[in-house]
């Protein structure tokens, strides 16, 4: 598979290899070795989620707090979806900056999304089945939100505005600037400091 790291530190974009005869199509979709080597320590894996959309739904932009926050690899199992990966660590050299990728049926890729990091994506087809695999069990009390449609982020969605289906949550998240101020964005330093110590974990053992 080839593995590349997205505009946004800490992003990465997964292209495996197809083996396609005529009964169908073979894919690794998930490589501990291979994310292990690029990312500088396994996903930890804790929880695989999974949710089915209709087209125009937008679901994020969501993060949870560092640490232990919760890395994420992405992947589509049937339909499309527009996937953004946002940066919301306070004193990044990218902070509010987004960078996207495409998940489809097609070329198979998959989004790996490192702790700290805001995660949105928007369904381009109807029954757009996306599959997570997450390094943390879910915990409410640590989940937050920031507005998908906040112009300071710029999402560059695919949709008009009146075609965009969101959550009741989703519509009245906080815009970027609301949860700088009232304190619930991740830091760059612990950010990076968490996953340094994650990345030293794994080089020890």
């Amino acid at each position: 598979m080839l593995i590349r790291e997205l505009a946004v530190p800490g992003a990465f974009e997964v292209t495996p290899r197809q083996f396609a005869d005529d009964r169908g199509v073979f894919v690794e979709w998930y490589r501990f070795d291979a994310l292990t080597e690029a990312v500088g320590h396994p996903l930890d894996l804790r929880q695989g989620n999974g949710s089915v959309s209709r087209k125009g739904v937008v679901r994020g932009i969501h993060f949870a707090d560092v640490p232990p926050s919760q890395a994420k690899y992405v992947t589509v199992m049937h339909g499309a979806v527009l996937d953004f990966v946002v940066d919301i660590r306070v004193g990044s050299p990218t902070f509010g900056q987004w960078d996207s990728v495409l998940l489809d049926t097609v070329d198979r890729r998959a989004l790996y999304i490192a702790e700290g990091l805001g995660h949105c994506f928007v369904a381009l087809t109807d029954d757009a089945a996306v599959t997570y695999l997450v390094s943390e069990v879910f915990a409410p009390q640590r989940e937050h939100g920031i507005s998908p449609l906040d112009e300071t982020v710029g999402l560059d969605l695919p949709f008009a505005r009146d075609e965009l289906l969101l959550s009741e949550k989703d519509l009245a998240a906080p815009t970027l600037v609301e949860a700088e101020r009232d304190g619930l964005l991740p830091t760059w330093h612990a950010a990076t400091a968490f996953t340094r110590s994650l990345d030293e974990s794994w080089a020890a053992r």
